[in-house]
């Protein structure tokens, strides 16, 4: 088959549940020119088990098992082991659609000097699937403002072209655990173009065990420490300290101080005229409610209250969640009322989003 080779970077670490069907996917996908990299990264359940099964029925996949060292040493193994010029990542509980591969390469042949791709993902919840919806800020964004602001893709559906990018620069960096996609995608962006497939071709896992949900404290703290750096590159924020301050401790004296930062950010960027560009607006409400969402998670909605009242940006915020911080601020003991029956309503919610997993043809046999 002509075309390029794509090595697809693996990692897995105790994926036992999910890693056969993650495999899978990659396997049968309709671009066949495919060098599979799984490194196990210290797996205490049958995790190698599987990936030595699936080696017998595909040469294409290629092992390395040790002992555990981290996601970032593993990610920077594998791709330091890609024959590829272009190199997929791939998590071990998510799952790609067959066209993934084939629909990027597409792009890229389109686009020779195109550093990094991503594409749309549906949200696989138990046995039911979220279908995601396109953005449209993508078709024209600017990826390198949005990448100030937060991590532009989902680190499982991006294919990186070593073509086009350093090989330095093609490597993650252990100062940013937990937010290392988010590190090296600003860094790409800074230099060469970026592209976003809108469809859906991934389906990522959503369960309580992910690293995102295991290791949601650091990976907050670690994107504020990167929002902020990035922020004082371009002149855009005085206090850099307020946004490690609010991810050390979720207090009066932090929501005061984050508050006055995002405001003047916020001033900063109409005063240069960035204020009528998408990619800015885009941008700054997405790390806007990224900083929300870590107050409110503290569940102490006076704090969240305040930082929405210096804000003003009570009306940025859905409706049942306005009605509910307002009662709970002046009434604490609504709070665990009100939380909960948020709780359902959202779960209810996406029940009514979603569709059953028979329903998504690129599923089928896998999930």
């Amino acid at each position: 088959m002509s075309g390029p080779l794509i090595s697809v970077v693996l990692p897995v670490y105790n994926g036992e549940p999910y890693l056969a069907a993650a495999i899978e996917s990659i396997l049968r996908q309709d671009y066949k020119r495919l060098d599979v990299i799984a490194i196990d990264d210290g797996s205490t359940d049958r995790s190698l088990d599987i990936l030595q099964r699936h080696q017998e029925a595909d040469g294409r996949l290629r092992i390395v098992s040790r002992e555990n060292r981290g996601l970032i040493a593993t990610l920077n193994e594998g791709i330091a082991m890609a024959n590829g010029e272009l190199v997929a990542r791939m998590d071990a509980d998510d799952i790609a659609y067959p066209t993934r591969f084939s629909r990027q390469i597409a792009l890229f042949q389109e686009r020779p000097r195109l550093a990094i791709c991503g594409t749309g993902v549906d949200r696989l919840i138990g046995n039911r699937v979220v279908r995601g919806t396109p953005n449209p800020i993508h078709q024209s964004a600017d990826w390198h403002v949005l990448s100030m602001f937060y991590t532009v893709f989902m680190h499982s559906t991006v294919i990186y072209n070593r073509n086009i990018i350093p090989a330095d620069m093609l490597a993650y960096d252990a100062t940013y655990v937990h937010a290392e996609d988010f590190d090296v995608f600003r860094r790409i962006t800074r230099e060469f173009p970026a592209a976003m497939i809108d469809d859906s071709l991934v389906a990522y896992r959503v369960h309580d065990e992910s690293v995102t949900n295991k290791h949601k404290w650091p990976m907050r703290r670690t994107h504020l420490k990167i929002a902020a750096e990035n922020l004082q590159r371009e002149s855009l924020i005085d206090d850099a300290d307020a946004l490690h301050a609010i991810g050390a401790a979720v207090t009066p004296d932090t929501v005061r101080r984050a508050a006055d930062c995002l405001l003047a950010i916020e001033e900063k960027i109409a005063a240069r005229g960035m204020q009528t560009s998408a990619s800015h607006k885009e941008g700054f409400m997405c790390f806007f409610y990224f900083v929300y969402q870590l107050i409110a998670d503290e569940k102490q909605p006076q704090l969240t209250h305040q930082f929405l009242t210096q804000t003003g940006k009570w009306h940025t915020i859905r409706r049942q969640e306005r009605y509910g911080l307002r009662a709970a601020a002046y009434a604490p003991w609504c709070s665990r009322i009100w939380g909960n029956a948020s709780v359902r309503l959202d779960a209810l919610a996406r029940y009514r989003q979603s569709v059953p997993i028979k329903n998504v043809p690129p599923l089928q046999g896998l999930a």
